[in-house]
Formats: C-alpha cells, structure tokens, sequence
C-alpha cells in the first residue's frame, strides 16, 4: 500500500471515483468525505469516519503528519518539536494512542508523583514532590499537600479550601469564562508563593498562561477534572518515543489499515459547495468532490478557507488569540539529570525532560525544556537564551556545572495554542456550521478543554459524529469516551 506521499502540485483522483475503498464491511454504498489537515484533529476525524464506512480522503499541506506534535531530524538525533504530556483523564488521547496501537510507547505513571526543585533554597533542602496516594478523591492529595515543603503549613491548608471551592463550581456556568483565574485565587486566599508554586505550576504547563491571564472557566476544567475528579486522575503519561513515530509513522499505518486516502504536501486552496449539496475542495491541480468536509486546521487558516455564510461571525475566528511555546534544547556530555523530569521553581525555567533514549543519543544526556506562556522570549536569539539558561540549568542541577554542552538549539512554536484568556470562550465555534456538510475540528473548537492534545481528539470525534448523522451512517463504532465528552 501506498504510503501516502506526493509531491506539491502531483494530480488526486476525485474522492467520488475510489468507490469500495475503505468502505462498510456490511458492502453498503458507502458515502466520500475529505479531512482538512492532518493533525490529532484531522487524524481522529478521518479515522472515525472510516471506521463508520465513509469513504475518506486527508489532505495535509506538511510532508508529515502530526500537527504542532511532531518530530524532525538534528544530526544523528530525533528530535520533538516540543516536549507533550497528556494525564491519565485524557479518555480521548489514550483512545487515540490504543487505536494507533501506541499506548505502550507513551505509559502513564503508576501514580501521580512530580519532583518540584525551588533553586531558592539551600542545596540539600530544594526538593519537594506532588504526588498522590490510592485514597478517594480529596483524600488522595492529602498526604502530598501536607508534606509540600514550598508552601508554609497555612498556605497549604488555604490551599485546600481553595481547591473545595473550585471542586463547586459548575462548570457549564457561562459567567465562568468572564473571570480571570487569578483573581478568583487571589479572593480566596491564595497567596502569590502558593499561586507560582502550586497553582501555575500546574496550570502555566496545561493553559498556556498564568493565572491572571487564564479563563477561570479552563482553569477550573483543568484542575477539578486532573485533580479533584478521580484519585489517578492527573497520572503523567508522555512519549518514551520521538512523537513522529506515534503522531506520523503509526497514525498513517492505522490510517491505510483504515482504507483511508492520506495525501501530505497538499495544501487545500479553496472549498466551495456545489448545486447538489455536494463538496468541491480545490487543491494544485485538482478538485476533490465529497458529501462531507472537515475543516482541522488552525482558526486563522479555516477562517480564510470558510465559505461565505459558514459562520454567523466568521471574525471571532481572528479574535481568538494565540499563545507561543518555547522549548530549549541542551546536549550534556554526561549525565546531569537523574530523574526523567521535574518542575523548578525561583528560576526561569519551568519543566525540564530527559529525551536522551528517545532522541537515540548514545553519550551524554539530552534534556529538553519547556517553556509555556513564553511571550517575552519567543523571538530572544539563541546567542542570547543560551546566556540565559546555561546558568539557569546549572542552578537547578549542581551536576550540570563543568559538564560540556555539545549542542544547544531552540524550537519555536508563536501560535501554539489558542489564548486561553477570559471571554476567549465566545470565540470558540462547536463541530457543525451554518453549511449543511461542512464540519470543524481543532484544539482551538469548543471542546471545553484548553489547547492539548485531549482537546484536539475530542474535537475530532465531534466533527465526525456530526458528519456522521447528516450522512445517515451509524456511529455505533464513536469511542465510548464521547458520549462523556459530548
């Protein structure tokens, strides 16, 4: 079979002339559909329309699969873009991880447990963990919040009112998403050391954003669903693989398997719905007809490729801001991290990751370091951040001074995530559009999650479960997750 590889421009067979590919095992007519973009999004969506027996093509302008989570080749090494975890209530990713069978290349922890260094403090007293024990929900966080050592004994107690006000909130109230996170903190008692950390923390690294910049809405989503729903809740999951080979080499082996159409370095120019209801999409060359499109690519991109009177306010596409991430790359000559991760606080850095066995580095130790909500260094040259963050690293990690660094490079990723600021709500558009057969996907939809991984999965359910019913095709085979997520 085909690996799904063209080069720009190289002609694509009408969607509506590949009858019996990928069709229903019952041997009905199937219908034809075409994915926009090949991300988690794109990826789930035409996944499970194939798996409901709609005939379906995907079209991604990158020559790879994956989206904003992927892989590249530096040297001899595997390199991610960015460094991605998921928890274990993500239901949708490990969905996806099973059906591209590669959850055993991305385990969870057995049980919450994060090593949080405070470079403040005295070598020999900067450790402290957050962790969880196998009791119910609050009780499970007890144990791991009493004995925090960065937080003061009433700090920690204020803590956990706070996290029983936020368990009470309702989170389908609309008048969530008009407050700011921190100002909810700050009125209940949450001093400025108790929001760096724990509560940014934890939610700088899955929101994008600090406290004061962040939907209290979201934020709310992210701890009473990680934290406060399930004792395994937050369980930390994260690739022990480069993530091209789950998001691009197993994803397209579970697409072909699927009999679906995937087409890379094909960029879609235009969509336009024809007189019989059907779908025309236009790329180099070509047209593609469908019944059914799915839109999975960022909101200012579908924005341009919308058809007129597809959405009532097709501007609140363009309102809807975006977020950068910037990941610092450093290859040691030994070994200065022993754990395979850890948070810091009282320095710059926020995560740093051991990515030497899946990078495939043979001497030495590759750490990766994530930095979220990096608006003020997204466009630092790297002369300048390797000033900074040499030093920093040296700080966090006493083995790291003398050692040589045979590489340093940055990745940079300025709209990474949608701005999860207040109101950013309102800006979010569900899965169906005002044009019968046209359907949205991405992280940046109305998922009810922040930009994640979970996210853009769930979103991709929702478009085909949408496609699927204006189809007249059963989504009987939908994972069970979306009935939850819905």
């Amino acid at each position: 079979m085909s690996d799904g590889t063209q080069s720009p421009g190289a002609p694509i067979a009408d969607a509506s002339a590949r009858a019996g590919r990928g069709g229903p095992a019952d041997g009905t007519t199937g219908r034809d559909a075409v994915v926009v973009g090949g991300g988690l999004a794109g990826i789930t969506a035409a996944l499970a329309l194939a798996d409901a027996g709609v005939r379906v093509t995907l079209l991604e302008g990158r020559p790879r699969l994956g989206g904003l989570a992927f892989s590249f080749r530096r040297g001899d090494l595997t390199v991610d873009n960015g460094q991605h975890v998921y928890l274990r209530c993500c239901t949708a990713y490990r969905w996806f991880l099973d059906r591209i069978e590669g959850s055993a290349l991305a385990p969870l922890q057995d049980r919450l447990d994060v090593p949080v260094v405070d470079v403040a403090k005295p070598e020999g007293r900067r450790l402290g963990r957050l962790r969880r024990d196998a009791l119910p929900v609050p009780l499970h966080l007890g144990r791991g919040l009493a004995t925090y050592p960065h937080l003061s004994l009433a700090e920690r107690a204020r803590v956990g009112r706070a996290a029983l006000a936020l368990k009470a909130l309702d989170l389908t109230d609309p008048a969530l998403d008009t407050q700011d996170f921190g100002t909810w903190l700050t009125a209940h008692g949450q001093s400025a050391r108790a929001v760096e950390a724990l509560w940014d923390l934890v939610g700088v690294a899955t929101l994008n954003a600090v406290a004061g910049d962040a939907s209290l809405a979201l934020a709310a989503m992210v701890f009473k669903t990680g934290l406060l729903s399930d004792p395994g809740a937050a369980d930390i999951g994260w690739a022990r693989v480069p993530l091209g080979e789950l998001h691009d080499r197993l994803a397209r082996k579970a697409l072909d398997s699927a009999g679906v159409r995937t087409e890379v370095r094909t960029r879609v120019t235009s969509l336009s719905r024809n007189e019989n209801g059907s779908w025309s999409v236009e790329v180099p060359g070509e047209t593609l007809h469908a019944d059914a499109v799915v839109l999975a690519v960022p909101q200012r991109e579908t924005h341009d490729l919308l058809p007129a009177g597809a959405l009532d306010a097709p501007e609140r596409l363009l309102a809807l801001g975006t977020a950068p991430i910037l990941n610092v790359h450093v290859v040691y000559d030994r070994k200065v991290l022993a754990a395979p991760f850890l948070a810091a606080l009282g320095t710059p850095l926020q995560w740093v990751f051991d990515r030497t066995d899946a990078s495939g580095l043979r001497e030495g130790q590759y750490l990766a370091v994530s930095q979220s909500a990096a608006q003020d260094e997204i466009d630092a040259p790297v002369a300048v951040l390797r000033e900074r963050y040499l030093p920093e690293l040296e700080r966090l990690l006493p083995a790291a001074r003398g050692a040589g660094v045979q590489d340093f490079f940055v990745t940079r990723e300025r709209t990474a995530t949608f701005a999860p600021a207040p109101g950013a709500g309102r800006f979010r558009p569900g899965a169906r559009t005002e044009a019968p057969g046209l359907y949205l996907a991405g992280a940046w939809t109305a998922t009810g999650w922040p930009a994640t991984m979970e996210s853009a999965v769930r979103s991709g359910v929702s478009a085909a479960d949408a496609a699927l019913g204006a189809l007249g095709r059963s989504r009987d085979r939908l994972p069970e997750f979306f009935g939850e997520a819905a």
